[in-house]
């Protein structure tokens, strides 16, 4: 089976209406004329499978998946990307939640000492969430080996110091509130994403 290309996936976010254009303030604070809502990717089960299992094909074929001893993504929008990569590749899967504006490991969940560690995240913006999750995972003795994501939305701007595997590499304008394009000024802003913007 060949891995879809970015043109099918984005298709499938276009097709469900999971990709918005507009002016919209982003997670991490920055604004945008693009949004992908992969919570609503991710309501389709049939739609989430499918994408998952492309991303896990992808994952094997690009790191040696017997050197990774567990998957961990930072919720809300990982852990659903998160749960169907390790049903693919067969890992355990936890996920990191914020209490207090940081990642934690709760609930039980433990990252034991040297693990090896794949992150997964739905989409990739700037990679401020997911630099914050290895932190977390770090602190905790885990080593990170690579990050997967649907979307990585931020292009070559994004560097993890790990690799990063995804179905698509977009490289879409994100601009603070000071640098605002004229177009995007006269636009009301929509804060779509799941915690608020900086």
């Amino acid at each position: 089976m060949s891995v879809m290309n970015e043109d099918e996936v984005l298709g499938i976010y276009r097709s469900i209406g999971a990709l918005l254009e507009g002016h919209f303030i982003l997670s991490s604070g920055l604004h945008s004329r693009m949004y992908l809502q992969s919570a609503l990717v991710c309501s389709n089960a049939n739609i989430a499978e499918e994408l998952c299992i492309n991303l896990a094909k992808k994952v094997r074929d690009l790191i040696d998946i017997n050197t990774i001893d567990m998957i961990v993504s930072p919720a809300m929008g990982g852990v659903i990307v998160g749960y169907e990569l390790s049903r693919h590749l067969n890992k355990t899967n936890i996920f990191a939640e914020r209490k207090d504006g940081v990642f934690s490991i709760r609930r039980g969940f433990q990252i034991n000492q040297n693990s090896k560690v794949l992150v997964v995240e739905d989409i990739v913006t700037t990679g401020k969430s997911s630099l914050e999750c290895f932190k977390c995972i770090n602190d905790l003795g885990g080593e990170i080996v690579a990050e997967a994501a649907l979307i990585n939305r931020g292009g070559k701007s994004v560097d993890l110091g790990v690799p990063l595997i995804t179905l698509a590499n977009l490289d879409i304008p994100n601009y603070d509130e000071e640098n605002l394009p004229e177009d995007l000024k006269n636009i009301p802003a929509i804060k779509p994403g799941s915690r608020p913007g900086k």
